[in-house]
């Protein structure tokens, strides 16, 4: 059977799993043709929710912010969570280290790069209030795959990243994680598909969440044979990145055998009443209604 994945962002470290597995045949060891859309295709004309309900992609790497807001927006669409790829937030806010930002609240008055995501730029000021500061950030939209860049040329002062891949061997940047300043962040990436697939084919929703799983953990246990195989998928710009500090970094994040891709509810739970609490979201929401529990 074939399935179509698209990818949250262009190949990268928290992605090795998936390439692993397609390399190594895992996939393939469970009945599945994995087809891996990287956001380069298209430029990141649509983001991998708006793939999956227009029926250009079946699975999809999204943050828990992409599931609550296709919930909550105007014309609802029930994306479930199927598994997370980290138990833990692993990004955080860069700041270039010229910019004279030491904390939080000194990014009043700076500049940031924005992805646009919905609740994103709340999220931002809150981060600078919850440090004492007023929350006055200058925003900007580049376009999203030239983001980093933005940053690395000195354009704007600050962004959202993974500590895992920009964030590796960057000692001129500062960083923030967004536990740090009561902010309690939730799953990102999640493995997302729509009702009807959950609904539909729920033996070759698990059989491919078992390969993805294989596909890490073998990632894991062979680090050198497997940061090989995702570096034939990079992008030319990030061909000089070391690979092996990236994944050597995620490890702990991952989790092991037992725990990998399994999802807390109430890492949800916390993250959502938070956003009620900060009225960046207003809508009723069941939360429990939002990841499926599945064997894998």
């Amino acid at each position: 059977m074939i399935y179509n994945l698209a990818l949250d962002w262009t190949p990268n470290i928290n992605h090795i799993g998936f390439f692993v597995g397609k390399k190594k045949g895992f996939f393939k060891d469970y009945g599945i043709d994995l087809n891996i859309q990287s956001p380069e295709i298209d430029n990141y004309q649509y983001s991998p929710a708006k793939k999956i309900e227009l029926g250009i992609s079946d699975f999809g790497l999204v943050p828990t912010e992409s599931l609550i807001s296709f919930r909550t927006k105007k014309k609802p669409y029930k994306l479930y969570a199927l598994a997370t790829i980290f138990q833990n937030d692993i990004s955080g806010i860069a700041v270039r280290g010229d910019s004279g930002i030491k904390r939080p609240k000194d990014l009043d008055g700076k500049s940031y790069a924005s992805y646009g995501a919905r609740y994103e730029d709340l999220i931002i000021k809150q981060l600078i209030k919850n440090d004492g500061g007023i929350g006055n950030i200058n925003i900007s939209y580049p376009e999203r795959l030239g983001v980093w860049n933005t940053i690395t040329n000195n354009k704007y002062d600050s962004t959202w990243i993974f500590l895992n891949w920009e964030g590796i061997d960057k000692p001129n940047f500062t960083f923030f994680k967004l536990k740090d300043y009561n902010i309690p962040y939730s799953y990102s990436p999640l493995v997302v598909s729509s009702e009807k697939l959950v609904n539909e084919k729920k033996t070759d929703i698990e059989n491919f969440l078992k390969a993805m799983k294989k596909g890490y953990m073998f990632s894991l246990e062979n680090i050198e044979d497997s940061t090989k195989i995702l570096y034939e998928y990079l992008p030319k710009r990030d061909k000089n990145i070391d690979l092996n500090s990236c994944l050597i970094f995620s490890k702990d994040y991952f989790g092991d055998l037992k725990h990998f891709g399994k999802i807390k509810y109430p890492v949800i739970l916390k993250f959502f009443d938070w956003l009620k609490e900060k009225n960046v979201e207003n809508q009723f929401l069941n939360v429990r209604d939002l990841f499926v529990e599945l064997n894998f």
